[in-house]
């Protein structure tokens, strides 16, 4: 790392060495000029990171000398030294652009500590630019964040398979961006002008899934009072994106995959097929080849699906990402919130680095947001974090012991499972909606998990 660079403007010699030997001494490489015309011939010639001038000098003043900085190189920082009784000078300075003003006679403490938070803004302020300029450029991809070498990978995967009609399926961790990626496919290709349908199928009631997704002729039940249009045919010549696809019931799944096949749809309620124009994306933040093992997913369904995979990495597995989303979200909030914040501190960056973020990048964004509303400066410090942040945990060892003849691990885990699903049910009171939360598990999850242990039948649980 090269030394800070600082130019001294006096015309007072002594003041100049002596300034010029403690800065020396600070580990500054400094040079200096004895009156404003050499000072400005200097800015011109050469870049300086700060410029200490006087303000009173012969053939060109400190002023002049300021204009110069700030027309040359904006970013210089400029600190003005006045004489008692010219502070007027000093605040048209500050006016002009210049960072601080230290009035004769001054202690060197004094000039030190103005140029250390001087560097510091201009550290953050740089850092801050060079950031942005990477967000607006390579690093970024339809509101999807990252420089690390997967994400770079699924940026390149994105570009390949926009214009494809084949099926996609992303997984991933809750909030590390899967409806990003659908979009980000969606608006990359030849169907960006048509309809982008977004549906979360856990949100959906299952009685009224087969309706939401293929649509509904008049009278097909009771409160059928009307045709209703299904997300397939909203979806048409666009594209139809299916979050948590593992909560469509089984026996809509083979609806489904007639759909995908056969690119056509029957209402309920109706006698006639309907052709659909739509390319769809599933996603879910479970492990699918257990899912298809558990029997909550069918297999040729997961097949059909899974034609192009693409897989969302944890935010934890992609720390170098971190600190390019910190300024994605910066700007994005400070832009909402009507907020000018430049930046974090090196010390709040290194704890939003080394947390391990379960939430992944929607609890990053929400920890930004919450820091922004309620700090109060232009760069957020460590205390802006949420306390359960800046003093994380570590997660506790969970200790496991092998019997000497072995044993059956598939006969532990399901009972270690059955102990924690009654242990849930305990604590919620039996609702199995809390219980299912508990366990960080949607309810059919949760419900498919009772039914495999046969607890669904014993009254253990009550649904809510």
């Amino acid at each position: 790392m090269t030394e800070p660079r600082v130019l001294v403007v006096d015309d007072e010699k002594s003041m100049r060495e002596l300034l010029a030997i403690t800065l020396e001494r600070q580990g500054y490489e400094v040079s200096v000029a004895e009156d404003g015309e050499v000072a400005i011939e200097a800015v011109r010639r050469d870049g300086f990171d700060v410029i200490i001038t006087d303000l009173r000098m012969p053939n060109a003043d400190g002023l002049q000398v300021l204009r110069a900085a700030k027309e040359h190189t904006p970013e210089t920082v400029v600190i003005v030294i006045t004489a008692v009784g010219s502070t007027e000078t000093a605040v048209e300075a500050m006016k002009l652009g210049a960072y601080d003003y230290i009035t004769k006679p001054f202690k060197l403490d004094e000039i030190h500590l103005i140029i250390r938070r001087a560097l510091e803004r201009k550290r953050l302020r740089d850092e801050n630019l060079y950031l942005r300029k990477q967000l607006e450029t390579q690093h970024r991809f339809d509101n999807i964040v990252g420089k690390s070498a997967r994400m770079a990978e699924i940026f390149d995967t994105i570009r390949k398979i926009a214009d494809s009609p084949s099926t996609v399926m992303v997984s991933g961790e809750s909030g590390t961006g899967k409806e990003l990626v659908a979009r980000a496919i969606h608006f990359n290709s030849q169907r960006r002008t048509k309809p982008f349908v977004s549906v979360n199928c856990g949100a959906i009631p299952e009685a009224l899934m087969e309706s939401e997704l293929f649509g509904h002729v008049k009278g097909a039940f009771t409160g059928a009072v009307a045709n209703k249009v299904g997300l397939f045919s909203a979806a048409e010549a666009g594209t139809l994106f299916l979050d948590e696809i593992t909560e469509i019931p089984t026996l809509l799944q083979v609806k489904l995959l007639r759909a995908i096949q056969e690119r056509e749809v029957r209402r309920v309620g109706d006698t006639r097929d309907l052709k659909v124009d739509v390319r769809l994306i599933a996603a879910s933040n479970r492990e699918l080849e257990q899912a298809v093992s558990e029997g909550v997913l069918r297999e040729d369904l997961f097949y059909r699906l899974n034609v192009i995979p693409i897989h969302l990495p944890p935010l934890r597995e992609r720390r170098e990402d971190i600190a390019l989303l910190v300024a994605h979200f910066l700007q994005k909030f400070g832009r909402q919130l009507n907020k000018d914040v430049r930046g974090v501190t090196p010390e709040a960056l290194a704890i939003l680095e080394r947390y391990h973020w379960p939430g992944n990048i929607r609890e990053l964004e929400n920890v930004l947001e919450r820091a922004i509303v309620l700090g109060g400066g232009e760069v957020l410090g460590a205390d802006a974090l949420p306390e359960s942040v800046r003093r994380e945990r570590p997660m506790k060892a969970l200790e496991v012991e092998l019997p000497e003849d072995g044993m059956d691990l598939e006969a532990t885990l399901d009972a270690l499972e059955r102990r924690y699903l009654q242990r849930a049910l305990d604590r919620s009171g039996g609702v199995q909606t809390k219980a299912a939360e508990l366990l960080r598990m949607t309810f059919r999850q949760f419900r498919y998990k009772l039914q495999k242990h046969n607890m669904a039948r014993r009254g253990t649980a009550v649904e809510e």
